[in-house]
């Protein structure tokens, strides 16, 4: 069985409005209302106790027949790694399936539609498009499963070496 782990959902598939759960507070906060005419091609959120490269906790899409709520906490495992960048920098998005034996058909990217891909790579490289001071950048390949948690691991590392960082400047300081 692949490993599982938890995604956070802040927007629900369709939805133009972009919604940011506070990681302080755990509330959820309209970030902004996309410019273009699209809404999220899945359910999106990040995946609990993880960094990305770019200092947020890590993207995920999750491809779920019935859209979910803000908030909504959802057992998943990975399929495949979008590779992204953005004005931060590196912007990730781990593409995932619930845990459930529903979705035991697909274990990989290769499982998933070209056309699903495609929506996805549309969406992210559009969604932008029309928002001043913002730019949209191409992405460059989907990968693998076993890369998607590889990243995923690696976030898992990023958080905690950020806290330990955190922890000891704050040491520093109580001294």
């Amino acid at each position: 069985m692949a490993e599982t782990f938890n995604v956070v959902v802040e927007i629900p598939r369709g939805s133009k409005n972009k919604y940011e759960v506070d990681q302080a507070s755990g509330r959820v906060f309209l970030d902004r209302t996309l410019f273009t005419s699209m809404g999220y091609p899945d359910d999106y959120g990040y995946i609990d106790g993880t960094l990305g490269e770019d200092g947020d906790p890590l993207d995920a899409l999750v491809m779920i027949p019935n859209s979910v709520f803000p908030g909504c906490i959802i057992e998943c495992r990975a399929v495949g790694l979008y590779h992204m960048v953005d004005e931060e920098g590196g912007d990730d998005k781990v593409l995932c399936v619930p845990a459930d034996v529903r979705f035991d058909d697909i274990k990989d990217i290769s499982d998933v539609s070209s056309y699903h891909k495609d929506e996805i790579k549309h969406f992210f490289e559009q969604y932008k498009a029309l928002e001043p001071g913002k730019e949209v950048m191409p992405g460059d390949y989907w990968a693998d499963a076993a890369t998607a948690n590889k990243e995923i691991e690696e976030a898992h590392e990023r958080l905690a070496k950020s806290l330990k960082a955190e922890e000891k400047r704050d040491e520093t300081l109580d001294m």
